[in-house]
């Protein structure tokens, strides 16, 4: 017979102890940074789905980068609600992609900008954005350090 868990309050471990890092990602401020990737994940989505029925001729890498980068904010705003091992490393492979994308767009825009004549989510670093989209990864990865499976929970 298989060993069944009851159910817990959300955040908590299966018999309400307390939270684990394994399924504390999306309590305290990590809702607020699910949240900040929430928005993201909708605005750069809005954004990539008007330039691509409106305007797709004048700029198609532009555009169809800035819809990678919205797949990339749904993709980490959902792995980062989960709880789970499975969603840990799903989120840590999103928040690395878009850190990637943000450096490697952000440089190429900076150094070739005839090849971004429309700016995208991360053009030169996020600038259109406050810089947020250089930041934001930045703070998932240390977010996503702090709880990662295996390691003891913080003293609330």
């Amino acid at each position: 017979m298989k060993n069944q868990r009851t159910a817990s309050p959300a955040g908590q471990g299966p018999a309400g102890d307390a939270p684990t890092a394994a399924n504390s990602r999306n309590t305290g401020p990590g809702r607020l940074l699910i949240a900040v990737y929430a928005v993201f994940a909708i605005s750069a989505s809005a954004r990539a789905g008007y330039q691509i029925l409106t305007k797709f001729p004048e700029a198609p890498l532009a555009y169809l980068l800035s819809a990678f980068a919205a797949l990339v904010y749904v993709v980490a705003t959902v792995s980062l609600a989960k709880a789970g091992s499975t969603w840990f490393k799903v989120s840590v492979a999103a928040v690395l992609v878009e850190l990637l994308g943000v450096l490697v767009v952000g440089a190429l825009s900076v150094f070739d900008p005839v090849a971004f004549p429309h700016e995208t989510v991360w053009s030169l670093f996020g600038r259109g954005y406050a810089f947020v989209p250089l930041v934001l990864p930045v703070l998932g990865l240390v977010w996503l350090y702090r709880r990662r499976p295996g390691a003891s929970a913080p003293a609330a």
